[in-house]
Parts: C-alpha cells; structure tokens; sequence
C-alpha cells in the first residue's frame, strides 16, 4: 500500500480553536483581501454568507455563556469580530447585529429562523451531543452492475456487499451522466447549471468559486475537512478544492490522472504526482492506495473531533491501470458476455474480455480500500458515530454488465445515470432498509447538513431536498417531485438536448444531442416516456399512449431549464487569477482552455480566460509538443503581445520579465509553423516581482 505524509492547507487542528471562513480569500492581508473581495462582487456575497452563518454560530455560543449584564455582553461580543476579515459594509452590518442581540436576554430568540447549532441539538433529541463524522466515497465511472450486490456473479466486493447490507440503499439514486456536473451537484446541493459546470474540460467544468460547499459549511460548524483524491471542479485558484472549504486535500488535477492536466511526469496511476496545498507531492504505490492512506490518516488524526472525509477514487476511469494481481484474478477467468445474467437490456456485442478483466481489478482494489476504512472505524470506535455514504458519478464508460439497465455514460437513459448510494449510520438508520423513493446527488448535501445540525448560510438556495425521514424510516408521506438531468458537449446548455425528467411514476427522456459539436438538424428531439412503475428498465416507450404526460413532463422541464440556466453568463466563465499569493506559479493547461479549435490533440488551439490579481513583473514558460522543424512561439494578454523563435526539437520557451497589468483578459500562446498555428502543451506564469 502507498503511504504519503498529507500536508494541510491550513492551520493545524490544535490551533483551530473557533470555526474559521475557509474560503478563497483567506490567505491574503487583511487591506488585499477586502480589495479583492469588493472587485468581485459574486465572492462578496458569498463571503457575507459564511460570515453570517459563522457569526451567528459563535454569537448563541456567547448568549449562552454572557447572559446576564448587557454591557458586559456588548464588550465581550465585540471580540467575536476580532479577526474577521470584513469590508466596512459587513463590519457596521454585524455590529447592529450584536447591538441588537446584547440588550436580549432569551437566548437565540433573534436567530430562530436560522437556528444555530446548539438549539439544533436541543430539537434532534435522538443525535449525541457531538456532531457525527462523513465519510462520503465516491468512485469514478462503477456501474450499478459493478458490485456484487447488484447481481454482478463475476465480480468479488465483499466489502461494498457488506456496507450495502449494513445501509439503507436507495434504489433509484440519480446522479448526473458524468463527472463534474455530478460533483458539482454533489457537493452544493444545487443542478450543476446553477454552479456554471456544463461538461468535464475545455474550461467547462470550473465551478464558480461564489457557490457555497458542503466543506465549506461543515468548516464553519467546527469539522476538520479533507479531500482525498478526484476534485474536477478546477485546477486553479480560486476554484481548488482548497479554496472551497478543504483544509486538508490530497488530490489529482483535472478529471482524472492520464489527461493534459497531469503535471510532468505525473501521467501514471503508480506512483502519481498529486496535489496537497496546491504544490506537486511525488507519491509512491497505486494511487486508490495512496489516497485511501491519506484518508486513513486524516481520520486518525482528527478522531476526538468531528471531521468530513471525502474520499474520491478515480479508478475505474481510464487509463485501465491496475494492479496486476488484481487485474490477473479476472484475467484468468476468460469473462464472457454469456456468464452474466440475461434480463432486461442485453450486453452489448463489443463487449471485451480484457477491458472488463482490468476494471474489474480496479473495483476490487477500490473494495479492498473500502474494508480498510470501515477497519479503521471500527478500531477507533468511530463506526457508531460515523455517517458512511458510499455512491459513483456516473454509470459505466465501456460495454459490460450493468444489471439489465440501457446505456451507460453519457447517456439520461436509466445506465448512465442510475447508481449505487448506500448510508450507513450504525444504530441510527435501519440495516438493510431499502428506499423506493427517487433522490438525487443534490439531496446528499441538505441531508448530511440537517443529520448534522448545521444550517446553510443566508442566501444558499438548494435544489435538493433532506432525505432524512426516509433514512430514519419515518411512515410521514413523501412529497412527489420530479428530477431533472441533462449534459451534452458544448460551452452553453441548450434547451431538450440530451435530458431526462424522472418523477416517481415516469421518465421522459430525449436522448439525442450528447456529442461535440452537433448542430439542432444532427439532433432533432425524440421525447420518449418510459413508466417506471411498471418497466424499471426503459424496455417499452409509452410515449404515443401517454400524450398528456409527455405535454406535463415537458412543460416541466422547460420551467426547469430556464430557472436553472437564467443565472450563469456561460460565455463568461470563471477567470484563473494570475498573481494572487495563493498561487504562484499557476500552471494554465488544455484541461481549461477554451476556443472553436480547443481539444486534447497536438493540432488543438485554444486560449484561456485569466485575470492578473496584480500588476507586476511576469515569468512565462511555455512547454511545448514535438516540433519538426524551427517555429516561432507567440504569446498573447491584452495589449501584451511578444514571440520568440525556437528551433527545431524544442521543448520549451521562456519569455522573462514580461511586465503585466492587472485585470481581466484572454491568454493566448501557440506555435507557429509555415503559417500554421497549433497549441502549447501547457503555460505556467509566475510573478517574480511587484
């Protein structure tokens, strides 16, 4: 197993002793971070949010201790400020705030509708007086039929089958058709529309650093947070996982290890070269190994507190890598089509014996992972007081067993959206239990903060609901709703291109329109409705029978998609900021440019959508592809235009002491051959100096 010494992105444990706003701007000085916070005003509501949520925490806290002189309440109320960083607006909004709460002697009485904590307990008699942990796993690209649970006869994951049996298992969890649209959702609580992820690269998938997280939130209630493993919500500050509320991270870049973002030399899943606090860290073993030991270590480490693990595998997404006495298991048992059930959807024909055999190795070993983790709660006696939830981002890439389901990723259809989502809270929720009910990645975030007692910040807004009640068993009625779903290649969402409405009886679903750059005539809308009640495998289309039904599901949608898209500008993505403290260099790859021409091939040209924090003096380094014969390499931000010539097996240009100037602009940098411009492999700019 690898093993790796994690570094936090923040203080230590011991030295936190109040909740603390872990968002983007923390690491400036106090006069650069209200500069920045009053030029961005998206971030200025955010911060104001989780400001409010932390005060309110740390206000009933100091009711409770000060209630009887109200002077002394004043005085000691002012110290709660101490140390916020604040814009003169907040600062005198706060302080009317406490004027107001010093001279009321009932405690909490100003905060009931957004009760705080403390009085959350008092009204959740059942949970302990300390919060419990998280533990959220989630792999990448295991289908529902990759488990052993789900029917898989091939496939040994006795300790996913254990969880599953220990849990309550949803049996119509949705999540997004693929991966950062699902861990946008995952993790606010909202449609990825919302968060400004439309798709996985070309700077698609770089969630607007305004949205607020679960970590976020849990970190202003008192957890210790850590990621380990897949981010995929961007590379770059302000929209790490550092920057949004992780204050310990462990994680691989862009979607996944084998892509363009992979750092040099990082391009393996042995050994892979991960990301702590923002720097490159060499790793040694399989990577679901070496993420599992950080996890591991960020439990023990935090076991007398309560903590967010959010653990992230990105096996088993491509490349295949695997180890080989998990890969030879299945290698040896010459898997066919024929060898696994028959029902519903048939295995495709080009399904393949030897991409199954190495997945297969790699959900094994992720199954190896899980029963250490659930060792190491039970060794710390932490398993009673540990919420495990375990659940994938998508169904599956290549043709194999999926339990009869149509599809996999990619597509709204049931096999690529529908997932495994196990909870467990042992002597709490049921063993066993299983759910009817439809629930959503969306609902994951308001239901851990509602177990948990944390409220949402003022001006949050979920799309999800708490699936509590359903969790404790609870016989109350179940409000009916319908889910939405919907990804296709492409910078914009367009409206009935590739989506799918569930509610608890129907699904309509428009397949078509999924691929790059299809135009309306490629994809003309087919509606199909499937009676889920009735045909849980979308084998008959019962959309001529059921006129009405469709007219309803499609009005619904339609009210969906304008209220979840009238939000975002999506030609105006997020901007990677240049020159900010919190990160120098920043390393722009093909992950995140943008552009007609953009892509992952040596032809591909694109730019991307920067803003220099500072005005200052600039390091540029270009990497370059493999080039033939001499060229001349041109870079480009705003009036800032320069070239150099190179010679014929190049592999890097540097350009010294460009001077930049501060604001918002496109950067370009290309290689140009006999009047031929393609791209850079990657562009990394440093500030050297103010």
């Amino acid at each position: 197993m690898g093993s790796l010494a994690v570094s936090s992105s923040s203080q230590s444990a011991e030295a936190e002793a109040e909740p603390h706003f872990p968002g983007p701007a923390r690491c400036f000085s106090t006069q650069a971070r209200t500069r920045h916070l009053e030029a961005s005003p998206k971030l200025l509501k955010k911060r104001q949010r989780l400001l409010a949520n932390e005060f309110r925490i740390r206000l009933v806290s100091f009711q409770t201790k000060h209630v009887g002189h109200v002077g002394r309440r004043w005085r000691k109320g002012q110290e709660l400020l101490h140390g916020l960083v604040l814009t003169q607006r907040m600062r005198s909004t706060l302080l009317n705030l406490l004027q107001a709460a010093a001279v009321i002697s009932t405690v909490g009485v100003i905060l009931a509708p957004e009760s705080a904590p403390a009085q959350n307990k008092r009204a959740r008699p059942e949970f302990e007086s300390r919060r419990p942990n998280i533990l959220l796993i989630i792999t990448d690209d295991q289908g529902y039929g990759d488990l052993g649970a789900h029917g898989n006869p091939k496939l040994r994951t006795p300790n996913l089958d254990r969880l599953a049996g220990e849990s309550v298992a949803f049996q119509s969890f949705y999540v997004s058709p693929v991966c950062s649209p699902t861990r946008a959702s995952l993790l606010t609580g909202r449609y990825n529309y919302r968060t400004g992820v439309v798709d996985t690269y070309l700077g698609r998938s770089l969630m607007h650093p305004d949205e607020v997280t679960l970590a976020e939130m849990l970190a202003t209630a008192g957890y210790r947070t850590g990621i380990f493993g897949k981010w995929h919500l961007g590379d770059n500050y302000p929209m790490r996982a550092m920057d949004q509320g992780f204050q310990e991270a462990l994680t691989l870049n862009g979607g996944g290890i084998g892509q363009p973002s992979d750092p040099p030399g990082g391009e393996s899943y042995f050994d892979p070269i991960l990301f702590g606090t923002g720097k490159p860290q060499e790793t040694s073993g399989y990577v679901s190994d070496v993420i599992t030991s950080a996890a591991l270590s960020f439990i023990e480490k935090n076991r007398d507190r309560p903590f967010f693990t959010y653990l992230a595998f990105n096996a088993p997404h491509t490349p295949l890598e695997v180890p080989e006495k998990d890969h030879r298991t299945y290698q040896q048992m010459n898997l066919k089509r024929e060898d696994f059930p028959s029902a519903g959807h048939p295995i495709p024909q080009n399904f393949d014996p030897e991409t199954t055999a190495r997945i297969y190795g790699m959900v094994e070993n992720i199954d190896q992972n899980v029963g250490r983790l659930l060792q190491k709660l039970d060794e710390l006696k932490l398993s009673e007081h540990t919420i495990v939830i375990f659940l994938t981002d998508n169904g599956p890439q290549q043709p194999r067993y999926n339990a009869g389901m149509f599809q996999r990723k990619g597509s709204t259809h049931e096999g690529g959206i529908r997932v495994p989502c196990f909870v467990r809270w042992a002597g709490k929720f049921a063993a066993g239990r299983k759910v009817d009910r439809v629930a959503a990645h969306i609902d994951v975030t308001p239901t851990l903060l509602e177990i948990c007692a944390v409220t949402k910040p003022v001006g949050v807004k979920f799309d999800g609901v708490s699936l509590l009640r359903l969790l404790k068993g609870e016989p109350a009625s179940w409000h009916e709703r319908t889910l939405f779903f919907q990804w296709h290649r492409g910078d914009v969402p367009e409206r009935y291109r590739a989506f799918a409405a569930r509610s608890q009886t129907y699904k309509l679903v428009q397949p078509k329109g999924s691929g790059e750059g299809q135009t309306p005539m490629a994809w003309q809308p087919v509606f199909k409705l499937y009676d889920m009640m009735r045909d849980p495998l979308e084998m008959h289309d019962v959309a001529a029978t059921q006129p009405e039904v469709v007219a309803r599901m499609k009005r619904d949608y339609d009210e969906w998609f304008k209220d979840v898209t009238s939000g975002r500008d999506y030609a105006s993505p997020s901007r990677i900021l240049l020159g900010a403290s919190q990160a120098n260099p920043v390393r722009l790859t093909r992950q995140d440019w943008r552009g007609p021409q953009a892509g992952w091939t040596p032809r591909s040209l694109g730019h991307w959508e920067v803003d220099v924090t500072q005005l200052g003096m600039y390091e540029i380094t270009a990497r370059l592809n493999e080039i033939d014969k001499p060229a001349v390499v041109h870079f480009a931000l705003g009036q800032v235009k320069m070239k150099q010539e190179v010679p014929s097996k190049a592999t890097r240009v540097v350009f010294n002491n460009v001077r930049l100037p501060s604001g918002a602009g496109r950067l370009e940098c290309a290689v140009e051959q006999t009047g031929v411009k393609t791209g850079v492999r990657d562009v990394e700019i440093k500030r050297i100096r103010y």
